[in-house]
C-alpha cells in the first residue's frame, strides 16, 4: 500500500501528528510515502523571512528510505482568484508524479492542511480513498482576503474528501453539517520517548508549576501572574521560546528556561508538581488539543488549565482541573497537589493515548 501526504508542515520539523501518522502508516502496512511539503497559501510578511530555516530546528527528522519528500513551488498568489491557473505549470509534474505512485497501487491520500493544490490533487487522485485530517481552524491564523479565501478553499475541500478527521470537539461541530460522518481523532503522544514517571517520596517545601511549550500571543500572562501571587512560595517555570512581549512586573517566583529538545524537555517536565497549560480562550484556542496534555499525564503530573478548546470538556478527568476564573487558582492549585499517580497508572495513560493507538482506533483500513 502507498501513502500520498499533504502536510501542513515539512517534514524536516520536529515530529508532530503528521509525521506521526506517516511513520504509523508505514508500520502498519510497510508501505512507501510520497509527502508533499506546505508551501505559502496566504500573501507573505516580512516577519516570515528566516522563519523556515529548518537549521534553527534542533529537531529535524531524519528522512528515511520509505518516504521520499516532495517541496512544490509555488507563486505566493493563493488568496486571489485564478490562482491556481497562474501556479499550474509549476503543479503539473507534481500532479504527474502523484499520479505515477499510486498507479496500479492500493493507496490512500491524506491531506493536512487546505490548498488550491490540495484541490488538485484530490481531482486527479479521485479513484483513491482519501482523509482531510483537519488539526486546526486554519482560517482563523489568516486575516481579510486570505482568511476569506481559506475559508472557501477548506469548505471545498470538506465537501469532496471520502473521510474527514477532527482534532477537537469545536471541529466536530463545525464541520458536521458539511460532513456528517466527521470523526473525533483526538491528539496523542510519542509512547516510546516518554521517561518513567516520577515517584515523589516526601514532598517537597517548594512546588513547582511548569509549562513547556512556545510562549506566544495564545499565552494568558494574567492567569500566571495570578498563580505565582496565590503560591508565592512556589517556583512557576517555564521552558520554552518567548515570541510576545512578557508584562513588566513579573513576580519573582516566574522562571524561564531556554527552548530545548523534545526528549529534554519531557525529562525536564518530570521535575514539576503540577503540569500548567494557561492559554487564553479566544478564536485561535478554540479548537486546539494541546500535546502537552497527554504528556503531562503520561508522567503523573496533575494538570491545572484555563477552559479552552478541548481542555473545556475534560473537567471531570481524573487528575485534570480546568480553571474558570481568576478566583479558582488558588482551590485548583490545593487539589492539584493532592493528586499522586503510580507510574503504573501514568504507563497505562501513556499508551492509551498513543499515537498508534490513536490512528488504530480509525479503522482506516478496514
Amino acid at each position: 500500500m502507498r501513502l500520498v501526504y499533504l502536510s501542513p508542515v515539512p517534514w524536516a520539523t520536529f515530529a508532530q501528528r503528521p509525521q506521526k501518522f506517516a511513520s504509523w502508516f508505514h508500520s502498519r502496512t510497510d508501505g512507501e510515502v510520497l509527502w508533499v511539503d506546505p508551501y505559502p497559501t496566504r500573501f507573505p510578511r516580512l516577519s516570515d523571512i528566516g522563519r523556515f530555516d529548518s537549521t534553527k530546528d534542533p529537531d529535524g527528522q531524519v528522512q528515511p528510505d520509505w518516504i521520499r519528500v516532495i517541496k512544490p513551488f509555488s507563486l505566493p498568489l493563493e488568496p486571489l482568484p485564478g490562482a491556481g491557473w497562474a501556479n499550474a505549470i509549476f503543479w503539473r509534474p507534481i500532479l504527474d508524479e502523484l499520479a505515477h505512485f499510486v498507479k496500479n497501487h492500493d493507496a490512500l491520500l491524506v491531506i493536512g492542511k487546505p490548498s488550491l493544490l490540495a484541490l488538485a490533487v484530490l481531482h486527479r487522485l479521485k479513484d483513491i480513498p482519501s482523509v482531510y485530517d483537519a488539526m486546526d481552524d486554519f482560517p482563523a491564523f489568516y486575516k481579510g482576503l486570505s482568511r476569506y479565501a481559506m475559508a472557501k478553499r477548506e469548505a471545498r475541500l470538506v465537501r469532496r474528501v471520502d473521510s474527514l478527521w477532527v482534532t477537537s470537539t469545536s471541529l466536530k461541530q463545525r464541520w458536521e453539517g458539511l460532513h456528517p460522518s466527521a470523526h473525533l481523532v483526538p491528539n496523542a503522544l510519542d509512547a516510546s520517548l516518554m521517561p518513567t514517571a516520577k515517584i515523589k517520596s516526601i514532598e517537597p517545601s517548594t512546588q513547582i508549576f511548569g509549562y513547556v511549550g512556545t510562549i506566544a500571543a495564545w499565552f494568558d500572562w494574567e492567569w500566571i501572574i495570578a498563580l505565582a501571587k496565590v503560591r508565592s512560595d512556589d517556583v512557576i517555570r517555564l521552558i520554552g521560546p518567548v515570541f510576545t512581549p512578557t508584562p513588566i512586573d513579573l513576580p519573582g517566583n516566574i522562571e524561564f528556561l531556554p527552548e530545548c529538545h523534545h526528549e529534554v524537555a519531557l525529562n525536564a517536565m518530570r521535575d514539576f508538581d503540577v503540569g500548567l497549560i494557561p492559554f487564553i480562550r479566544n478564536e485561535l484556542t478554540a479548537s486546539v488539543d494541546p500535546i502537552k496534555f497527554y504528556e503531562y499525564r503520561a508522567l503523573g503530573l496533575p494538570v491545572i488549565s484555563t477552559e479552552f478548546g478541548e481542555m473545556a470538556f475534560r473537567k471531570h478527568e481524573v487528575g485534570t482541573f480546568i480553571s474558570q476564573t481568576l478566583h479558582d487558582i488558588a482551590s485548583l492549585a490545593e487539589l492539584a497537589l493532592c493528586i499522586h499517580d503510580i507510574p503504573a497508572k501514568a504507563n497505562e495513560f501513556a499508551l492509551r493515548n498513543s499515537w498508534e493507538a490513536r490512528f488504530d482506533a480509525t479503522k482506516i483500513f478496514h
